[in-house]
């Protein structure tokens, strides 16, 4: 299911075009990623919702998971198959009494450190989110970089689905794949390229055409 390129389409306006959303996510879904992520720090949360009504169908029509950020409320208004929560968000126990005996939303739970993902494992998180593995400029208080070595103890330590964020490229992603990480969320490297859809492509493909190996 979270296999490959985790893509995320990162709003970082107040309010947002219809038109330029529906053109960004449609570049995005050419990339054939396992999930589309909705990160939208700046809208309120009635334009989440808009966004989110709007990507959902779309994703479903690709064959996609449509994860919104930060908002259980939002996730649960739009119906959708995923929501993904920092530590200062709904802390997740909350999350999953809200949630109930319904197997939707799929909660994924931002880790930085191999405690909190094992914590994140027992209390019932769905995935997990590790990182920033390398230095990011997209998310300026991401904290330093965490590094391999932690990413591979992690993905040894849980069960669950790992995704790793923060400055992966088409240059360090075979560390990342080898390290035991089930997928890659990817902005900058894909946004900059002069082809995201192929990069988006070439992320999957790596999980796809290599194993795990000793880190």
């Amino acid at each position: 299911m979270l296999k490959g390129y985790y893509a995320i389409l990162d709003v970082k306006e107040a309010s947002i075009d219809v038109a330029t959303l529906e053109r960004r996510a449609k570049l995005l879904l050419a990339g054939l990623p396992c999930c589309l992520q909705l990160r939208a720090k700046h809208l309120p949360a009635s334009g989440m919702v808009a966004c989110a009504e709007l990507l959902q169908p779309m994703c479903t029509a690709a064959g996609v998971w449509f994860c919104v950020n930060d908002r259980l409320d939002v996730s649960l208004a739009a119906k959708t198959d995923m929501v993904h929560l920092g530590q200062g968000d709904i802390p997740l126990r909350h999350a999953l009494a809200i949630r109930g005996d319904s197997p939707r939303p799929f909660i994924g739970i931002s880790t930085h450190t191999v405690e909190e993902a094992e914590q994140a494992a027992r209390e019932g998180a769905d995935c997990l989110g590790f990182g920033p593995v390398f230095s990011t400029q997209t998310k300026l208080d991401a904290g330093a970089p965490l590094g391999i070595a932690l990413l591979a103890e992690v993905s040894r330590k849980v069960s669950l689905p790992v995704v790793a964020i923060g400055g992966i490229t088409l240059d360090n992603l075979d560390h990342v794949v080898r390290a035991g990480a089930n997928a890659a969320a990817v902005i900058a490297a894909v946004e900059q390229s002069p082809n995201p859809a192929a990069t988006g492509r070439k992320i999957g493909e790596a999980f796809t055409a290599s194993r795990p190996g000793r880190i």
